[in-house]
């Protein structure tokens, strides 16, 4: 059988923290991690621009024959997904699919606050799509929800300053910014795959009986049960547990934040869009 791996897209190196949770529960699968990081971030991009570049790198992995690509994006799951999945799929390759990470996040989210109030810390693009509390509202009404957008969290992260004054200076502000909206919010979402990497600043700052979700866990059981209700989809991924790292720009700089991200060794391949 030819290799039919399972696509992971992210606009730069957070979707390392989905492809880790999700190779971790599914490792017999294989995969292709596309980071578009000569092009990222994605997240002060208008919605034209980021569903451009989203559909070129999906566009890109069906091309090497991924027939399924998880968007592990939220700017891009925000800005692109669903105009991806209702205009084009249907004429550029019907029988693939495209999934996201903000829906399954919103699925589970309900489960985990007490108050029902509930906090989303993300990307300017993410949180000014209101993608998350429109798809909560969807599923719970009675939610309350309040957002805050974290402009330099990506890009603290995406140079290797998570352990820095500055750091933890703008994660206490925003922190500080969305608990002011409500005081009831019991439980926030990273709404967006780098900022796991922040989590021991993030938690430095964070109040006591307040919970966090981070999206890696969610999407990979995600993942596993939409394998399980499509066996027309699961049986046509290949499985030899083979993962390869694809990057539209410097493949020693994406070695290196992938080898930190994923904790163990990377060498990836350049390619251009």
């Amino acid at each position: 059988m030819s290799k039919k791996p399972i696509g992971i897209f992210d606009s730069g190196y957070g979707g390392l923290t989905i492809l880790k949770e999700i190779a971790h529960q599914l490792p017999a699968y294989d995969y292709i991690y596309l980071g578009d990081n000569a092009r990222a971030p994605y997240g002060s991009r208008s919605f034209e621009t980021v569903y451009e570049y989203t559909l070129q790198c999906v566009q890109q992995l069906f091309s090497m024959d991924c027939e399924l690509v998880i968007l592990a994006c939220n700017t891009a799951s925000a800005k692109a997904l669903r105009t991806i999945q209702q205009k084009d799929l249907p004429t550029l390759a019907p029988q693939k699919r495209v999934l996201g990470v903000i829906r399954p996040t919103a699925e589970v989210v309900g489960t985990y606050s007490k108050t029902k109030h509930i906090g989303v810390l993300g990307t300017t693009g993410t949180i000014n799509s209101e993608s998350y509390p429109i798809e909560l509202e969807k599923l719970f009404p009675s939610i309350t929800v309040h957002q805050e957008a974290c402009p330099m969290w990506v890009p603290i992260v995406e140079n290797h300053e998570m352990n820095t004054i500055g750091a933890d200076y703008f994660v206490q502000k925003n922190l500080n910014s969305l608990l002011a909206k409500d005081v009831n919010i019991d439980t926030i979402i990273l709404g967006c795959t780098h900022y796991p990497l922040l989590l021991d600043t993030i938690k430095k700052y964070l109040p006591t009986g307040i919970s966090l979700i981070t999206q890696g866990e969610i999407v990979a059981e995600s993942l596993v049960s939409y394998l399980h209700r499509h066996p027309e989809m699961e049986t046509r991924c290949s499985k030899g547990g083979e993962i390869n790292y694809f990057t539209t720009d410097s493949t020693e700089n994406f070695d290196a934040a992938a080898t930190l991200f994923l904790g163990r060794e990377v060498k990836s391949k350049h390619l251009a869009l």
